[in-house]
This record gives C-alpha cells, structure tokens and sequence, in this order.
C-alpha cells in the first residue's frame, strides 16, 4: 500500500504547537512514544474515523473506551441534538441526573448511591477524599502502573501517558503528598499485605484497576481481587475499583460483576458520557452520608450532571441494559482478533505476548507474560513503534503508546477484523 498523505494534520499540529502546549490537550495524543505528529480528525461513524487528509481508519481506540455502541449510535446522537435544544447547562437539579443514576443501579445491583462529576480523574481524586474522611486515616494504597487521572497522589508511578513520556513520577508532586501515597505491585498480593502491616491502622483505601487498562490489558490473577477484599474487610480499610475504563464495558455491572468482587466505592467514566465528558462515583450510602451535603467531606462542580452528559449517557447505558445479546458479540470480535493476531505474529516468529479480557485487549512484543507494572514495562517500544505506523498507514488506528488498552466497539465486525489481520500480515 502506497504511503498515505497527512498534509493537512501536519500543518495543523505546527498551527496548534503555537497555542497549546505541545500542539495536544492531553499528552499521549502527541505521538511521542511512536514519532511523527498525531493525526487530527473530522469524523466518525461506526467503526470508522476520519481525518483531515480524507483518510478513513477503523478505530481501535473509541476515544479511549466510551464508544462502546460504535461512533454516531443514532438513538445516542438524536436524544443529545434534542436536548440541545431544550439546554446545554442549569446548574442545577434535572430530572436526567435520577434517570442516569436509576439506570446505573439498575445494572450494578449492590450499588447504593452515585454522584456526578465531570471526569474519571475527578471521580478517583473524590472517591479517595471520601474514604480518607470516613475512616479518618490518611494513607492510601495504588498499584505500579495504574493510572487514576493526574490528581498529585495519583501520580506515583501512574501508567499510561506518564509512562509514555517517560515521567512514571510528576514534577509538581509534593513530598507530603507522595508519603501518604503507598505503591504495591499490581497482581501481587503479598506486597500490600506487607504495606498494611508496616501502616497499621492508618491504610484509609486501597484503589485499583480491577483489570488494569494502563500499561496494556492486565486482568487480575486468580485470587487477587477477592484477596484485597478480604484484607480490606479485616483490617476496616475501603476498597475502591477504578472502573472508569471497565464500568459497563466488561459486563452490564462492569469488572466488578464480571469477576465476582464486590468493592466499597467505584468509579466510573468513558461509557457513561457515550463520549461526553462524564464520570461518577459511587457505593455504599453509610460511606456516602459523610459526603457534602449530608456530611462534611466536601465536593462540588458546577457542570456535574449536566443535560448533555446525562441524555447521552443515559441513552448508552439504556442500550447496553436492553441489549444483553451485545457484550456477547464484542467479546467474540475480540476473540477473533485475537487469535488472528496470535496467528500471524507466531508464523512470523515474532515475540509477542497479547493480553485479553471481554472487549480489552493489548499486544505486547516481549516474551514473558505481563502481569504487572515491571513486565509491562519490559517489552520492545521499537518494534511497537513500527507496527503502529505500519498500521496507521494501512487504515487501522491504534493508540500511539504500548501501554494503552485497544478498545473494541459493537460496531466492528468480522469484515473489519479481516482487514485489520491482512494489515497485520503485511507487517
């Protein structure tokens, strides 16, 4: 296939340099990890994006998750355009914002209660305030290589865009505030009862990924969420799940059900916007009554809840709860995917390990499985570099780091898998 032209994102990446940091508003999009300028886009629809140069590509990425239905889901697009019309924004109560927390608890049944808020990061950073105020303990767990947002104590060996450019630990970071911030090793689960033992009774939370979606795909090993439950149970600390990437995209109740854990609180994000700005978090209501108003940990957003998140969420999360029959179909595109893939890269006697759970998947070029922050990080980001670009210039569009998750979309068919591998081969 001759080399695609990318005249115009080029000259619009120099344009952007000028006025925004970086020439991106979030960090990964500016290819550093793989080279060459970010690709900037104009369109999309179902499995497709498009971008300014007329290129079209089946996307891998679904705007980092959200766009489980596909691009452009009509039932989606047409209640969002109505209720533009009606407003974008009160400030105030609506009716969509019960309707949206109604539907969630509807599909995650040991769920109490939920707030609003406008992003995964503010969801995490309000979920840990919360568990901070209710046990009035201080320190909190994380695990090596995930990421929950860029709120300061979250960005202690954080996954994903820190990895990718090679910062595992911000500038900016107080040192009080990385003291009270304790790292395990993720799927280890003697590193945290050894963290709890030598913090005894000052362990407020314990927050994870239950599959951590940040340094690729990494499902947890066996026991070790229902291991962190029961150590949380004993020793009175609250667990949290990160389920901004997982939450009703794994299964109707998220990682959570699927996998038979049940956490304190929960986050959630990406699905439910439908790929408006969203996130949310939510839980038990005796640890929610110290929550503002209620109680004294205080938390508040002028946009949280707001008409066009809530319909467009909404709207996903009605589909999703109506049509059981989907997350069947995604899990099996991705199965095909992956052993396609699994296929091609042993005739071409690469080394290469792909991790895979429901509709995550990632391809790592390494040969020792990745399990963890360490073995993630062990992989060759040459050879990564490489494939994306082969990729991207074959109409697959692929996040631009190797610790991203691929995020598959009910829109994508078995035509699109097929032209994914005969890209693949060509490698």
């Amino acid at each position: 296939m001759s080399q695609r032209s990318y005249t115009r994102s080029q000259s619009l990446f120099s344009r952007a340099q000028k006025s925004i940091p970086g020439g991106v508003n979030s960090p990964v999009r500016a290819f550093n990890a793989v080279g060459g300028h970010p690709v900037f886009f104009t369109s999309a629809k179902g499995a497709y994006v498009h971008d300014e140069d007329g290129n079209a590509y089946i996307d891998y990425i679904n705007s980092w998750g959200p766009m489980i239905l596909g691009h452009g889901k009509q039932e989606v697009v047409d209640a969002v355009k109505e209720q533009a019309d009606r407003a974008f924004s009160f400030g105030a109560p609506t009716e969509l914002e019960i309707e949206v927390a109604e539907q969630i608890r509807a599909m995650v049944p040991w769920l109490d209660v939920v707030r609003m808020v406008n992003s995964g990061t503010e969801a995490c950073m309000s979920a840990v305030r919360l568990a901070r105020g209710y046990t009035g303990r201080d320190k909190v767990i994380k695990f090596a290589g995930c990421y929950h947002g860029h709120a300061d104590s979250f960005l202690i060996q954080a996954g994903s865009g820190a990895l990718t450019l090679g910062e595992p630990n911000s500038p900016g970071v107080t040192a009080g505030t990385a003291q009270d911030t304790l790292l395990a090793q993720f799927n280890n689960l003697s590193s945290v009862v050894e963290l709890v033992s030598n913090n005894a009774g000052n362990v407020a939370a314990i927050i994870v990924e239950p599959v951590a979606g940040n340094m690729g795909c990494i499902p947890p090993s066996e026991e070790f969420l229902s291991g962190l439950r029961n150590l949380c149970d004993r020793e009175g600390i609250v667990l949290i799940f990160d389920e901004v990437m997982t939450g009703f995209r794994l299964s109707p109740s998220g990682a959570a059900g699927r996998l038979g854990v049940e956490p304190d609180l929960v986050t959630y994000g990406k699905v439910i916007g439908g790929g408006m700005p969203v996130g949310a978090f939510g839980g038990k209501r005796s640890i929610f009554e110290h929550l503002a108003p209620t109680g004294p940990v205080y938390q508040a957003g002028t946009l949280s809840g707001n008409p066009l998140a809530m319909v467009s969420g909404y709207h996903t999360l009605k589909y999703l709860h109506d049509h059981p029959e989907l997350y069947s179909h995604i899990d099996e595109t991705t199965e095909a995917l992956h052993v396609g893939l699994a296929g091609i890269m042993r005739e071409k006697g690469m080394p290469f390990q792909i991790n895979r759970i429901g509709s995550m998947i990632s391809l790592h070029f390494c040969e020792n499985e990745v399990v963890d922050f360490e073995s993630a990080t062990a992989g060759n980001n040459d050879s990564f570099k490489h494939f994306f670009h082969h990729m991207l210039n074959n109409g697959v569009y692929l996040p631009p780091s190797a610790y991203e998750t691929w995020f598959i979309s009910d829109a994508i068919e078995q035509a699109e898998v097929d032209k994914t591998l005969e890209a693949v081969r060509s490698f």
